[in-house]
């Protein structure tokens, strides 16, 4: 094991996390497992996995991961219980996840568009949601977006061992499941939920989280066709004020939306995840419709709409995000939605160094498997971390000036 961790912190999280494996020597392979993953250098294949154990397991190992029945939800369950309590998370961030892949067997891979690429990759395209806080951030849930062609085809959902009740599913929906899995199943206490809808029709996404009375906070572009936004005039300031007549409909983001927004803007101090460093920007806040695709007044949602002026001498904010946060400060609605870059940058200093996207195998439950092992390995890492003290980066001073985000 690597020198800065907790073996008293690794021992008693493997202990809770995986005590729904009823077998003993299921749960011994997932510790080996674990810390094969945290010790390998390099790419987390089966055969250095096994290796870092001593040679002989190799077999067991493959087994453990891509054959053995146990059930990943309750170990999932259990982490994210652990760690809300122990981090208190401020946000639920769903974070896309590409798997880029040389051939067709893997499952669920296919060529495809991919939003965040722009452009058709042969991949598989999955779903993380993570527990974010100012300090650390990790993912608990899983979900991979299966294509139709694999979801359709019976030999190709028998090659994969898909269950039957899995079907075609995009990410979008995903997200759902996992954030409903959250609060109906797993029975934990709902935090605002973040999450990009600028390539998707933000609308139903919207609706459903707030009819699940579960607080948001969506990154959207209100230049596409599918993010329909009617500005209101609110008598007072603040994302939380009362709503009063339509203003005159919006032609674009540079219509009615960005004037709405320039007559409610204040410095918001934040601090950048992705560098360290304590930045502010001005952010103006509106109340907006969200119409539904099919339009009419009954698929209309009442939301707060933010703008970030990012760059200096911009007409127009570089950024929008929708919320459905109650009667919340500006600022904490802002900074909300900026532990998206704690999970970006945990994903790629943490994650993916610990295999996130080394599973070689070919079926459904391995997938899940392996990326539940990489997720406890994961929390272990950043929990260690935590317990040697809060790094002074995470401190936000008041005198932090304003500057381009």
């Amino acid at each position: 094991m690597p020198e800065d961790f907790s073996p008293a912190r690794f021992t008693e999280f493997l202990a809770r996390t995986l005590a729904s494996i009823p077998r003993s020597d299921q749960r011994r392979w997932g510790e080996l497992y674990v810390r094969g993953l945290l010790s390998v250098d390099g790419k987390k294949t089966m055969r250095a996995l096994a290796s870092n154990a001593g040679g002989g397991v190799e077999q067991s190992l493959y087994q453990f991961i891509t054959k053995s029945p146990w059930d990943c939800v309750p170990v999932r369950r259990e982490m994210a219980r652990h760690l809300h309590r122990h981090t208190e998370p401020r946000a639920w961030v769903v974070r896309p996840l590409v798997i880029t892949k040389v051939g067709r067997h893997s499952v669920g891979v296919e060529r495809q568009f991919v939003a965040q690429l722009g452009r058709i990759v042969n991949c598989q395209q999955g779903m993380g949601l993570w527990l974010a806080s100012d300090q650390l951030s990790s993912p608990v849930d899983w979900w991979l977006a299966l294509p139709e062609c694999w979801t359709d085809e019976p030999e190709m959902r028998r090659r994969a061992s898909i269950p039957e009740h899995v079907g075609s599913c995009p990410p979008e929906q995903c997200a759902i499941r996992s954030v409903a899995r959250m609060t109906d199943e797993w029975n934990m206490p709902a935090r605002p939920v973040v999450m990009d809808l600028r390539d998707t029709a933000p609308h139903p996404v919207c609706a459903e989280l707030a009819d699940r009375q579960i607080p948001f906070v969506v990154r959207v572009d209100p230049a596409m066709s599918h993010t329909a936004l009617e500005p209101l005039r609110s008598p007072g300031r603040g994302p939380g004020t009362a709503t009063a007549t339509a203003a005159p409909a919006a032609t674009g983001p540079d219509g009615g939306l960005t004037g709405a927004l320039s007559r409610n803007r204040m410095p918001v101090e934040w601090l950048d995840h992705r560098t360290g460093v304590v930045r502010a920007t001005s952010v103006g806040s509106t109340r907006v419709r969200l119409r539904s695709p099919g339009g009419g007044r009954d698929g209309r949602q009442e939301l707060v709409l933010l703008g970030a002026w990012g760059k200096p001498g911009r007409r127009g904010p570089s950024e929008y995000w929708l919320s459905n946060l109650s009667r919340p400060r500006l600022g904490t609605v802002y900074r909300t939605a900026m532990l998206s870059r704690r999970v970006e940058r945990d994903q790629a200093e943490v994650s993916d160094r610990l295999g996130l996207r080394d599973f070689e195998g070919r079926s459904f439950r391995g997938w899940h498997h392996h990326m539940t092992m990489v997720s406890l390995a994961h929390a272990i890492t950043v929990l260690s971390r935590a317990d040697r003290g809060p790094a002074h980066e995470f401190s936000v001073p008041r005198s932090a000036k304003v500057s381009a985000a």
